[in-house]
């Protein structure tokens, strides 16, 4: 049975918070008029210069937020392989003409995928499978998703928008990175196509990728789906024995579904439902800081005790995770439960102001044996950008392959990377996966379900208009630094640069008692002291150090990318810049 999706809401019933509507000064849609603009400019924070310059190009020539969004994930998918992509899926949350949106274009797994498909005979997870080929491919979204929130909420025409992403194809980008040799015989193809060949400071040309764009241009999102680029990735499948038919491909669709809704501040944000557990960890996060909130007042940002208290929440917020998040529509996610003010109270009162709590102590808020160590997995590779529009909408969106260059196989004649997201389900329940979180029942693989997810996709929104716009890559370490930017900005105060720049860390209940930190970011005493508590600091954050962010400060948007990321851009665009439109209809040259 598949519930109904809904909107989940911290603090009021979940009705209230779906009916929730800002007034803007003027329709995002489109009055060209800059006097009925809602802010001075546009912005993007992109993790490339080539996504913000195709987002650039699509505001300048007077598309929405929507359209540039949609501009820059397909240039993403020609200049950042290792994570832009058409071969994969993720989340985007839209705050459209004073209304929020969440957009679930998650892949799926395969109709003819098993519970037990990466176990051997002895019911032992057979190691690499669900990482390495097609067999750990889902139903790639990316291309419907964008599809869906383009028909929804563009201005432009579908081929404008695709038209920066076609052009870095075909006339080729300069790299800013190399892609290594595989030594994974499964990755032949992927040495063909990029191993070796994609070199740092020289151009890269795709022209099987600008073939493949340029027909999903022509035909929309079903010629990937039903024509010719859904003939060859069958065709790959086949020969490499992977799961997706074309009826798996016929059969996917993207999810309207409501984001969460959490008053804050002052603001109310809005981030992922499930399948993502980014907007439940960042809801419960910040409501047990609240509940905690005399013992946050005297610790002071990113001291030791600061620090402490928050791995203490996230051990909890872990705890429920694996045990009750995944695919709404096969299981009842209890949000409701998990978020309600009563039960955050319990579980705050849980913490251990002094010294880390025993790991058989942390249970599930039902109850649950504790669960068994595990180690961390490979760097995730998942990508974020932000943009704003002139006329107050905004889009955040968060797409991925899972691991580095997903599964690392590339559909012949088609140039496009295919996704290892499978290895995102429960394995085997208790097993971690890549990142090193473990799962349950709930996010057991099915056919046709999406795979538990930690994307979070973040609007800020105050006055009718946003406040802040983020996101990152990062794995399981997404919503944890989502959530300390969100706290920096709207409780510290601090400006988009500054909290940008605050160490983070990141604690996941399991390894035991180990956080994640950036000791360069910190003073030594503050690992000393935690240390002494008995936390196993481990310098290296893992994930969540790509924040793009957009701060809307009056009616000044100021874009801020993340300053651990030497290759993302961040520009603002004037509203006046009729002027450049002209030149912003020419095709993208590569840079």
């Amino acid at each position: 049975m598949k519930p109904t999706p809904r909107t989940w809401a911290l603090g009021r019933p979940a009705v209230l918070a779906s009916a929730l509507v800002f007034g803007l000064a003027a329709c995002g849609g489109g009055d060209d008029d800059d006097d009925a603009t809602a802010l001075n400019a546009g912005a993007v924070a992109s993790p490339d210069q080539f996504g913000a310059r195709a987002a650039e190009q699509i505001l300048q020539a007077g598309g929405n937020a929507v359209d540039a969004g949609v501009a820059t994930a397909f240039a993403l998918a020609v200049s950042l392989p290792p994570a832009g992509n058409i071969g994969g899926g993720g989340f985007a949350t839209i705050w459209m003409d004073g209304k929020p949106y969440f957009l679930d274009y998650r892949e799926m797994a395969p109709g003819a995928a098993t519970a037990t498909m990466y176990l051997d005979a002895n019911g032992e997870i057979v190691p690499g499978l669900s990482l390495n080929g097609t067999l750990a491919t889902g139903v790639p979204g990316s291309v419907m998703g964008m599809w869906e929130a383009h028909k929804k909420f563009g201005k432009l025409s579908w081929s404008q928008v695709m038209a920066p992403a076609i052009a870095y194809a075909r006339n080729g980008f300069t790299a800013y990175s190399t892609a290594a040799v595989s030594t994974n015989p499964v990755h032949a193809n992927f040495n063909d196509y990029f191993g070796g060949k994609m070199t740092k400071g020289e151009l890269f040309k795709q022209p099987e990728l600008a073939d493949t764009l340029q027909r999903i241009s022509d035909k929309g999102a079903d010629e990937f789906y039903s024509g010719q680029t859904a003939d060859m990735l069958v065709a790959e499948m086949e020969r490499t024995k992977g799961l997706i038919t074309k009826a798996d491909l016929k059969n996917y669709k993207a999810i309207w579904r409501d984001p969460v809704a959490i008053p804050w501040n002052g603001h109310t944000i809005y981030t992922a439902p499930p399948p993502s557990s980014g907007g439940f960890g960042i809801g419960q996060l910040l409501k047990m800081k609240q509940v905690l909130g005399g013992q946050f007042a005297s610790a002071p940002l990113n001291s030791a005790q600061y620090v402490h208290l928050t791995a203490e929440m996230e051990k909890r917020v872990f705890a429920d995770r694996a045990q009750y998040l995944g695919d709404p529509d096969y299981f009842k996610i209890p949000m409701t439960e998990l978020l309600s003010d009563a039960y955050i109270a319990r579980r705050a009162a849980e913490v251990n102001p002094g010294t880390p709590t025993p790991l058989a102590d942390v249970k599930p808020g039902l109850g649950l044996d504790p669960l068994p160590p595990n180690t961390t997995g490979e760097k995730p590779e998942t990508t974020h950008f932000s943009v704003v529009d002139k006329w107050g909408n905004a889009f955040a969106n968060t797409y991925t392959l899972n691991g580095g260059y997903g599964a690392k196989v590339v559909v012949k004649g088609a140039g496009f990377l295919l996704n290892n997201e499978m290895d995102d389900f429960a394995a085997k329940p208790g097993v971690p996966n890549q990142f090193g979180v473990v799962g349950g029942d709930v996010n057991a693989v099915a056919p046709g379900k999406r795979p538990l997810s930690s994307m979070s996709p973040t609007i800020a929104v105050k006055d009718g208009k946003p406040a802040l716009v983020l996101g990152t890559p990062g794995g399981s370490r997404i919503f944890t630094a989502v959530y300390q930017v969100l706290v920096d900005v709207l409780d510290y105060k601090l400006p988009l640069a500054q909290a940008q720049a605050q160490g983070r860390f990141h604690h996941q209940l399991l390894p035991d008692n180990v956080i994640y930190y950036e000791a360069s970011r910190f003073a030594p005493e503050v690992a000393d002291n935690l240390t002494a508590r008995g936390w196993k600091m481990q310098d290296g954050l893992g994930g969540g150090g790509a924040i793009e962010a957009i701060q809307v400060v009056g009616d000044t948007p100021m874009p801020v990318s993340d300053p651990r990321n030497s290759n993302a851009l961040s520009l603002t665009i004037p509203a006046n810049a009729k002027a450049a439109a002209a030149k912003a209809k020419e095709p993208a040259e590569a840079l």
